[in-house]
This record gives structure tokens, sequence and C-alpha cells, in this order.
């Protein structure tokens, strides 16, 4: 979808809910992880720290990536979206890691009773309402302006909520059974998805920080309508790759040579204005080569 100024507004909404949001959880989860003890709360705080983080770098991305290209940058600054995420997947998988090992070894330890599961309850129950809100108002900005750096963080908080319920389950249990073991091994779960995301966010970063060409389905997209634009004869030399939420498109389109410059020019505008109109973010260069027929 095109930049505009309304758009970056609600934008930016969304990323300063995210941040807020993201802040008022810490401080609540670090109030109930000090009357409970509980792990699974302490995996859900972690979680909340590094939506702190990320949000916070997801903010500085929509701010820094809504720049127009200069002359240092001449293909735009969306790659810093791309580096913000390969540096919030490290920090998701040491958390994981941390919190999967302390889940682990409280586990195999004597059981360890829970505290003040109630007030816990009560805090985490509106960390889930927080986070519910959030989720909405995000998916209804990601609907309205097609930024990925907004629907990312959407999906991500989507996530977070399955611990959050998850610690909830676990101060539960405590409560009405004495089960604390659950605690451990509901933490152990959580760290797992951490983990799991760590990876995939970090594996999508690397490819587009190393230029890998965008998924097959669009690069097919694209030559499909290069083949039935009118005017092409044939095309050759598509090449994609992915910065951020933008996807950088060249191709080379056979025309006939006995058309006039302006009619070539007019077949390759149309062509572009075809492709920019199924992938909106994508910024598309086209060479015009003579058809040898």
């Amino acid at each position: 979808m095109p930049y505009d100024a309304a758009s970056q507004k609600l934008n930016l909404s969304a990323g300063l809910a995210s941040v807020g949001v993201a802040a008022v959880l810490v401080v609540l989860k670090l109030w109930a992880l000090w009357a409970t003890g509980a792990l699974s709360i302490a995996a859900s705080l972690a979680d909340s720290a590094m939506d702190l983080f990320v949000s916070a770098a997801g903010l500085a991305a929509i701010i820094y990536a809504a720049r127009p290209a200069d002359d240092d940058h001449t293909f735009g600054h969306s790659a810093i979206e791309d580096l913000v995420s390969l540096g919030q997947a490290i920090f998701v998988a040491a958390s994981g890691g941390l919190i999967l090992w302390v889940s682990t070894e409280r586990l195999m330890s004597p059981s360890v009773p829970l505290a003040a599961e109630g007030a816990g309850i009560a805090v985490m129950a509106v960390s889930a309402g927080l986070t519910a809100a959030l989720v909405l108002w995000q998916r209804r900005v990601a609907r309205l302006t097609g930024n990925k750096v907004v629907a990312a963080d959407m999906l991500h908080y989507v996530g977070d909520l399955l611990p959050t319920l998850g610690a909830i389950l676990a101060l539960g249990l405590s409560a009405r059974f004495g089960w604390s073991r659950a605690d451990s091994v509901i933490a152990i779960f959580a760290a797992a998805l951490m983990l799991r995301g760590a990876l995939q966010i970090g594996l999508a970063s690397w490819h587009a920080l190393m230029d890998r060409a965008a998924p097959a389905d669009v690069v097919q997209g694209i030559a499909e309508i290069a083949a039935a634009s009118p005017g092409v004869r044939g095309f050759h030399d598509l090449r994609t790759r992915t910065a951020g939420a933008r996807i950088f498109v060249q191709l080379h389109i056979e025309l006939d040579g006995a058309q006039s410059l302006e009619a070539a020019h007019a077949i390759a505008r149309n062509l572009k204005r075809a492709i920019r109109e199924a992938y909106p973010q994508a910024d598309v260069i086209i060479h015009m080569d003579v058809w040898q027929g």
C-alpha cells in the first residue's frame, strides 16, 4: 500500500500502543513473580521484556523505514526491518534458552510450593486482556495500512497469549490441587515456543539480508503478469530480492523494435503498474529489449 501521512500515523499509533502495553505488562509481571515465585510467570515476564525490546525496535524501524530514499540509500531504508528482526531473534533465543534451563532444573528438583496464586492469576488475567486489546488494534491498523512490521508484531502478541494463559493455568492447578510442578512444565513449553519463533524470525531476517529471492509464489505471480501483459513479446532475467516489507523486482521485457519509443515506454509503464497493483510493496525496474522473433 502506498505510503501516506494517514497510514504512517496509524502505524505509529500501533507502535506506540505496543510499547506502552509491553511496559505495563513488564511491571505487572515483575510484581506477580515477586509475589508467587512461579516460573511460568517468569517465562511470561521474559517474553514481555522481550516484547518491550521488540516493540521499541519495531517502532524505530517503522519510523526509519518510512524515510524516503536519499543519496546514501538509493533503494530506501526498509532493510532496517530485517536487521532489527535478526536482533530480536537472538534476544528471543537467549531468553527462551534461559527459561528452559531454569525450568528443567526446577522440574528435576524437589517440588517448590507457589504462593499468592490468586494475586498472580489476577495479574495474568489483566495481562491477557491488555494483550488481546492490543492485538485487535494492531489487526485493524495492519488491515488499513498493509504495514508488515505491525502485522508481524500482531502475530507475535497473539503468540504471547499462550504463555500468559499457561501461567494462569499453572497457578490455578497449584492453588486447587497443589500441583506446583505444572508451573515448570508449562514454562518449558513456553520456552520451546520462544525458541521455535526465534528460529523462524532469525532465518527469515537472515535470508532477506542475504538478498534471497522473493517467495516462489510471488515470483510466479510476477512472471504470469508479465507474460499476459499486452505488447510484451517475451521476458527474461526476472530477478527479485526482499528488504523488510519491500520487494525489489528487475525484469527484461522483449518488445517489437518497429514500434515507437513512446509506445514501448507505455507498455513498460502498464506492466509496472500491473505488478504494483498486485504487489503494492514492490519496487519495479523494467529493462526494454528488442524482440528477436
